[in-house]
């Protein structure tokens, strides 16, 4: 008779213990869910802080401007499209002679980068052009 209460005891020990486990996982599995929902809106609001771009130029033989370029993804679940370059270019002495606008028609998935090439007939002068990202959509 003795052994049935301490039996029973263990019993509900172990019922509680698993159950309290039970509700842990469940409540950190939606925690996870809400922190990638929040992260997901973070990087679809804010696609310039998640694209990176590194470019470089030179003049071919037909006097253009060939401008090679990199924008990378930085973000863990937005797929970025349609990004939307801005090129200024600038003389030896700094000032800007002209802007142009220019978009990517390409994805660009989490973690990933693409390259692409243009050629512009630069202004006259033209020592280096500046690229940046004006804006991206999401996918």
């Amino acid at each position: 008779m003795k052994k049935i209460p301490g039996i029973l005891f263990l019993l509900t020990i172990v019922l509680v213990a698993c159950r309290s486990k039970a509700s842990s996982d469940a409540t950190d599995k939606a925690s996870y869910e809400k922190i990638k929902e929040t992260l997901e809106e973070k990087e679809k609001k804010n696609p310039l802080l998640f694209l990176n771009i590194s470019s470089n130029n030179k003049h071919n033989i037909l006097g253009q401007t060939v401008i090679k370029a990199n924008i990378a993804n930085n973000a863990k679940i937005c797929t970025y499209k349609d990004v939307q370059l801005e090129l200024a270019f600038y003389s030896q002495t700094g000032t800007l002679l002209e802007k142009d606008n220019e978009t990517i028609y390409k994805e660009i998935t989490p973690g990933n980068s693409i390259d692409f090439k243009t050629k512009y007939y630069a202004p006259k002068d033209t020592d280096s052009v500046d690229v940046k990202i004006v804006d991206a959509k999401n996918n």
